[in-house]
Protein backbone atom coordinates (compact mmCIF):
# COMPACT_ATOMS: atom_id res chain seq x y z
CA UNK A 1 0.00 0.00 0.00
CA UNK A 2 1.80 3.40 -0.78
CA UNK A 3 2.89 5.37 1.92
CA UNK A 4 0.32 8.78 2.91
CA UNK A 5 2.48 12.01 3.14
CA UNK A 6 1.62 11.66 6.84
CA UNK A 7 3.77 8.63 6.68
CA UNK A 8 6.53 9.77 5.35
CA UNK A 9 6.83 12.66 7.89
CA UNK A 10 9.74 13.06 9.57
CA UNK A 11 9.02 11.78 13.25
CA UNK A 12 9.81 13.82 16.32
CA UNK A 13 9.76 12.47 19.97
CA UNK A 14 9.36 14.92 22.64
CA UNK A 15 10.40 14.15 26.14
CA UNK A 16 8.99 16.02 28.85
CA UNK A 17 9.43 15.72 32.98
CA UNK A 18 6.65 17.85 33.34
CA UNK A 19 2.70 16.68 32.64
CA UNK A 20 2.59 21.20 31.45
CA UNK A 21 4.89 20.76 29.08
CA UNK A 22 3.78 18.86 26.25
CA UNK A 23 0.73 21.19 25.30
CA UNK A 24 3.71 24.39 24.88
CA UNK A 25 5.63 22.06 22.77
CA UNK A 26 2.60 20.23 20.90
CA UNK A 27 1.67 24.01 20.25
CA UNK A 28 4.85 24.81 18.42
CA UNK A 29 4.97 21.76 16.61
CA UNK A 30 1.77 23.06 14.83
CA UNK A 31 3.28 26.49 13.95
CA UNK A 32 6.71 26.06 13.20
CA UNK A 33 6.45 22.42 11.55
CA UNK A 34 3.39 21.14 10.82
CA UNK A 35 4.61 19.04 8.35
CA UNK A 36 5.96 16.54 10.64
CA UNK A 37 4.86 14.26 13.14
CA UNK A 38 5.06 14.99 16.97
CA UNK A 39 4.70 12.18 19.68
CA UNK A 40 5.32 12.66 23.46
CA UNK A 41 7.32 10.66 26.04
CA UNK A 42 6.80 12.23 29.63
CA UNK A 43 8.12 10.75 33.35
CA UNK A 44 6.46 13.74 35.55
CA UNK A 45 8.51 12.06 38.31
CA UNK A 46 11.57 13.53 36.83
CA UNK A 47 11.34 16.79 37.99
CA UNK A 48 10.10 15.99 41.67
CA UNK A 49 13.11 13.22 42.03
CA UNK A 50 15.29 15.88 40.95
CA UNK A 51 13.89 18.53 43.01
CA UNK A 52 14.50 15.94 46.17
CA UNK A 53 17.71 14.91 45.30
CA UNK A 54 18.97 17.90 44.09
CA UNK A 55 21.17 16.59 41.34
CA UNK A 56 21.30 14.74 38.63
CA UNK A 57 21.99 11.35 39.90
CA UNK A 58 23.83 8.35 38.35
CA UNK A 59 20.17 6.81 38.34
CA UNK A 60 18.88 10.37 36.89
CA UNK A 61 21.05 9.86 34.09
CA UNK A 62 20.41 6.10 33.31
CA UNK A 63 16.80 6.81 33.11
CA UNK A 64 17.82 9.47 30.76
CA UNK A 65 19.64 7.33 28.24
CA UNK A 66 16.46 4.56 28.52
CA UNK A 67 14.34 7.06 27.66
CA UNK A 68 16.31 8.30 24.72
CA UNK A 69 16.89 4.91 23.06
CA UNK A 70 13.33 4.15 23.96
CA UNK A 71 12.37 7.12 21.74
CA UNK A 72 14.82 6.50 18.91
CA UNK A 73 13.17 3.10 18.45
CA UNK A 74 9.91 3.63 18.09
CA UNK A 75 8.19 3.46 15.17
CA UNK A 76 6.61 0.90 12.84
CA UNK A 77 10.20 0.39 10.39
CA UNK A 78 8.63 2.26 7.86
CA UNK A 79 9.52 5.55 9.16
CA UNK A 80 12.50 6.07 12.20
CA UNK A 81 12.91 8.49 14.94
CA UNK A 82 14.41 11.59 13.00
CA UNK A 83 15.30 13.62 16.00
CA UNK A 84 14.67 13.72 20.23
CA UNK A 85 13.04 17.25 21.45
CA UNK A 86 13.92 16.99 25.28
CA UNK A 87 11.85 20.23 27.05
CA UNK A 88 13.00 19.59 30.31
CA UNK A 89 15.17 22.71 31.07
CA UNK A 90 17.03 21.46 34.42
CA UNK A 91 18.60 18.40 32.79
CA UNK A 92 21.30 19.11 30.44
CA UNK A 93 24.17 17.19 31.46
CA UNK A 94 21.29 14.04 30.78
CA UNK A 95 20.31 15.29 27.51
CA UNK A 96 24.40 15.78 26.66
CA UNK A 97 24.75 11.42 26.99
CA UNK A 98 21.51 11.06 25.23
CA UNK A 99 23.07 13.33 22.38
CA UNK A 100 26.09 11.46 22.41
CA UNK A 101 24.46 7.53 22.63
CA UNK A 102 22.39 8.49 19.37
CA UNK A 103 22.96 8.83 15.87
CA UNK A 104 19.87 10.88 15.36
CA UNK A 105 19.57 15.41 16.18
CA UNK A 106 18.83 15.13 19.77
CA UNK A 107 18.40 19.03 21.30
CA UNK A 108 18.11 20.88 25.24
CA UNK A 109 14.63 22.67 25.13
CA UNK A 110 16.82 26.09 25.41
CA UNK A 111 19.59 25.59 22.91
CA UNK A 112 17.76 27.56 20.05
CA UNK A 113 16.25 30.21 22.60
CA UNK A 114 19.91 30.70 23.93
CA UNK A 115 21.04 30.84 20.24
CA UNK A 116 19.15 33.94 19.30
CA UNK A 117 20.24 35.65 22.62
CA UNK A 118 23.95 34.92 22.32
CA UNK A 119 23.32 36.84 18.97
CA UNK A 120 21.01 39.83 20.27
CA UNK A 121 24.12 40.25 22.94
CA UNK A 122 27.11 39.38 20.70
CA UNK A 123 28.19 42.94 20.49
CA UNK A 124 27.17 44.43 23.79
CA UNK A 125 29.67 45.47 25.93
CA UNK A 126 30.78 43.47 28.71
CA UNK A 127 29.36 40.41 26.62
CA UNK A 128 25.11 41.84 27.29
CA UNK A 129 23.05 40.71 29.90
CA UNK A 130 20.15 38.42 30.02
CA UNK A 131 17.32 37.89 31.73
CA UNK A 132 16.36 34.23 32.46
CA UNK A 133 12.69 34.06 33.62
CA UNK A 134 11.79 30.63 35.85
CA UNK A 135 9.69 29.05 38.01
CA UNK A 136 11.68 26.25 38.98
CA UNK A 137 15.11 27.44 41.16
CA UNK A 138 16.77 24.54 40.21
CA UNK A 139 17.37 25.65 36.45
CA UNK A 140 19.00 28.64 37.49
CA UNK A 141 22.42 26.92 37.64
CA UNK A 142 22.17 24.54 34.99
CA UNK A 143 20.70 27.29 32.31
CA UNK A 144 23.14 29.81 33.18
CA UNK A 145 26.13 26.96 32.75
CA UNK A 146 24.40 26.02 29.37
CA UNK A 147 24.64 29.56 27.86
CA UNK A 148 28.07 30.36 28.93
CA UNK A 149 29.23 27.16 27.66
CA UNK A 150 27.67 27.88 24.40
CA UNK A 151 29.30 31.33 24.44
CA UNK A 152 32.57 29.49 24.95
CA UNK A 153 32.01 27.47 21.94
CA UNK A 154 31.80 30.27 20.05
CA UNK A 155 34.36 32.43 20.98
CA UNK A 156 31.80 35.04 22.46
CA UNK A 157 31.79 37.04 25.66
CA UNK A 158 29.98 35.40 28.68
CA UNK A 159 26.68 37.68 29.39
CA UNK A 160 25.52 38.14 32.90
CA UNK A 161 22.71 36.41 33.51
CA UNK A 162 20.22 37.57 35.70
CA UNK A 163 17.48 35.13 37.10
CA UNK A 164 13.97 36.46 37.98
CA UNK A 165 12.15 32.72 39.54
CA UNK A 166 7.74 33.04 39.71
CA UNK A 167 7.49 31.82 43.14
CA UNK A 168 3.94 30.24 43.36
CA UNK A 169 3.73 29.57 39.30
CA UNK A 170 4.34 26.32 38.67
CA UNK A 171 2.49 24.94 41.79
CA UNK A 172 -0.37 27.82 40.22
CA UNK A 173 -0.36 25.92 36.63
CA UNK A 174 -0.26 22.36 38.32
CA UNK A 175 -3.59 22.43 40.41
CA UNK A 176 -4.76 24.27 37.10
CA UNK A 177 -4.56 28.12 37.54
CA UNK A 178 -2.85 29.33 34.55
CA UNK A 179 -3.95 32.47 34.75
CA UNK A 180 -2.10 33.24 38.19
CA UNK A 181 0.77 31.21 36.23
CA UNK A 182 1.16 34.13 33.97
CA UNK A 183 0.49 36.92 36.52
CA UNK A 184 3.12 35.45 38.52
CA UNK A 185 5.13 34.84 36.18
CA UNK A 186 4.85 38.19 34.91
CA UNK A 187 5.29 39.55 38.25
CA UNK A 188 8.48 38.45 38.77
CA UNK A 189 10.61 41.07 36.59
CA UNK A 190 9.41 43.58 38.55
CA UNK A 191 12.89 43.70 40.51
CA UNK A 192 14.72 42.74 37.17
CA UNK A 193 17.08 45.81 35.61
CA UNK A 194 16.97 46.49 32.19
CA UNK A 195 18.68 43.53 29.84
CA UNK A 196 19.40 42.86 26.18
CA UNK A 197 17.10 40.23 26.27
CA UNK A 198 14.62 38.20 28.30
CA UNK A 199 14.67 34.21 27.93
CA UNK A 200 11.47 32.48 29.18
CA UNK A 201 13.41 29.13 30.11
CA UNK A 202 10.78 26.33 30.74
CA UNK A 203 8.66 25.23 28.17
CA UNK A 204 5.37 25.18 30.78
CA UNK A 205 5.71 28.57 31.19
CA UNK A 206 5.44 29.68 27.38
CA UNK A 207 1.95 30.81 28.14
CA UNK A 208 2.99 33.60 29.94
CA UNK A 209 4.67 35.11 26.46
CA UNK A 210 1.54 37.78 26.15
CA UNK A 211 1.66 39.40 29.80
CA UNK A 212 5.80 39.50 29.95
CA UNK A 213 5.68 41.03 26.25
CA UNK A 214 3.22 44.18 27.48
CA UNK A 215 5.00 44.09 31.17
CA UNK A 216 8.77 44.63 29.18
CA UNK A 217 10.56 46.73 26.09
CA UNK A 218 12.85 44.29 26.04
CA UNK A 219 13.00 40.83 23.42
CA UNK A 220 11.29 38.26 24.62
CA UNK A 221 12.28 34.70 23.68
CA UNK A 222 10.11 31.14 24.35
CA UNK A 223 12.16 28.06 24.30
CA UNK A 224 9.59 26.07 22.32
CA UNK A 225 9.57 27.96 18.97
CA UNK A 226 12.81 28.41 18.73
CA UNK A 227 13.72 24.54 19.89
CA UNK A 228 11.06 23.11 16.97
CA UNK A 229 12.93 26.19 14.63
CA UNK A 230 16.45 24.33 15.60
CA UNK A 231 15.11 20.63 15.38
CA UNK A 232 13.77 21.29 12.01
CA UNK A 233 16.75 23.15 10.53
CA UNK A 234 18.71 20.02 12.03
CA UNK A 235 16.64 17.10 10.97
CA UNK A 236 16.43 19.40 7.34
CA UNK A 237 20.54 19.14 6.88
CA UNK A 238 20.68 15.43 7.95
CA UNK A 239 18.07 14.60 5.23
Amino acid sequence: MPQSPRDMAPRIMLISALAQSPGPAMAAMREEWPEAAAHNLIDDSLAGDFATIGEISPAIHERFLTLGRYAARTGDGRVPTSGILFTCSAFRPAIERVRADLAIPVITPNEGAFDEALALCRDREGGGRIGLLLTFQGSVAPLTGEIHAMADAIGQARPQILPAVAEGALEALQTGDADRHDRLSAQALNALPPVDVIVIGQFSMARAAPLVRAARDEPVLTTPHMAVRKMRRLVEAAA
